[in-house]
């Protein structure tokens, strides 16, 4: 009798054992599914967000190589208009009148190119203008020493006047719905710095997608 009646309890017993297993493998199962679903879209995304900065790579590519040259180590634009202000000037109305038009070009090969590309609502761009310094002796030691921060100052102010030229050229890169313009100035340093400082005078442009989530 002792035996029929364990014999009774294991096998109630191993039926509720068996479906528990049974209930865990099933919710692991799905939790695995779901899971794998989740990395297969975020990689089906990723996939697509590199083929279209592929093709913005490639879009930019073909800026006016009159006026733009890549710089592709650090992946950005040398604006190849030399630039000559006035020292301790951001008066941009003392360069010459060539300059001048040469900058206008250049203003409406980019912002033609940036309409182009803001046609895409799903993607937001930063444009960065990016003012440089040139490094001169200033009695006999070089001014980056002497007065760094007047460096980022005249950078920065020389990089807002070219936007504001820009814009009263009827360049206002503002006025994309899907572009913000960033003005930035980076003295006596920077990471597109040339060896000859006489091209330091010139200007950087950086065009950076932003996908939208």
């Amino acid at each position: 009798m002792e035996n029929n009646s364990n014999r009774s309890h294991f096998w109630p017993s191993y039926v509720d054992l068996m479906t528990s297993l049974f209930v865990i493998m099933l919710v692991l199962f799905v939790l695995s599914y779901l899971n794998f679903n989740r990395i297969e879209t975020e990689l089906r995304a990723n996939a697509e967000q590199m083929a279209r900065i592929r093709q913005i790579d490639s879009a930019l590519k073909k800026l006016d190589r009159r006026y733009f040259r890549l710089d592709p180590v650090n992946n950005r634009y040398q604006l190849m208009i030399d630039v000559n202000f006035a020292p301790n000037s951001a008066d941009i109305r003392t360069l010459r009148a060539d300059q001048l038009r040469q900058l206008r070009e250049a203003g409406q090969a980019l912002f033609g190119k940036m309409q182009d590309l803001a046609k895409d609502p799903n993607i937001n761009y930063i444009l960065v203008v990016e003012g440089h310094a040139e490094i001169v002796l200033w009695h006999g030691k070089p001014n980056s020493e002497l007065d760094p921060n007047r460096g980022y100052q005249l950078s920065y102010s020389r990089a807002l006047a070219l936007k504001n030229f820009w814009q009263q050229s009827g360049y206002g890169f503002n006025g994309l719905h899907n572009c913000e313009i960033l003005i930035v100035g980076s003295g006596y340093f920077g990471k597109s710095r040339d060896r000859s400082e006489r091209n330091n005078r010139r200007f950087t442009i950086q065009i950076a997608p932003k996908f939208k989530i």
